[in-house]
């Protein structure tokens, strides 16, 4: 039997995803909601079942989803959703505030709805959960 051939082009590289690829999670993050109730764990379902535009994966698990509250104010009720992007850049960056923003207000309870874009901590592939990860593995996105 004769050995295998060398590789035209030499061992493989692989993608690092240059900054994204590792970085600092503060211990909050990422943010899944796991011990919210009542009208945060609400809003926290609501938001788990919006997909990143480019993968179906949600935003919750890719970690984009920073934190979720929920206050009364005077005789309403009004939830600001935290989250950042995976860039500054993002060309789905109206796409997606707005699509939480609804969702958020869409929920049963909640009278006002605000999205906060945030850009600090940066975020980064060590943010995305493991049910994330496994998403983007079917989806074919190598992780």
């Amino acid at each position: 039997m004769s050995e295998a051939p060398e590789a035209p082009f030499g061992e493989p590289e692989y993608c690092g995803y240059t900054e994204y690829a590792d970085g600092v999670v503060p211990e909050s993050l990422p943010n899944t909601g796991s011990d919210a109730t009542g009208l945060e764990r609400a809003v926290w379902d609501a938001v788990y079942e919006i997909e990143d535009p480019e993968m179906p994966v949600s935003i919750v698990d890719l970690g984009l989803i920073y934190g979720i509250g929920v206050r009364d104010i005077g005789d309403e009720t009004e939830v600001t959703v935290r989250m950042t992007l995976t860039y500054t850049g993002c060309p789905a960056r109206d796409m997606l505030t707005d699509d939480v923003r609804e969702t958020a207000a869409g929920v049963e309870g909640i009278d006002d709805a605000r999205v906060e874009l945030v850009w600090s901590p940066e975020w980064n592939l060590s943010m995305v959960t493991d049910a994330g990860k496994e998403s983007l593995r079917e989806f074919g996105v190598s992780i």
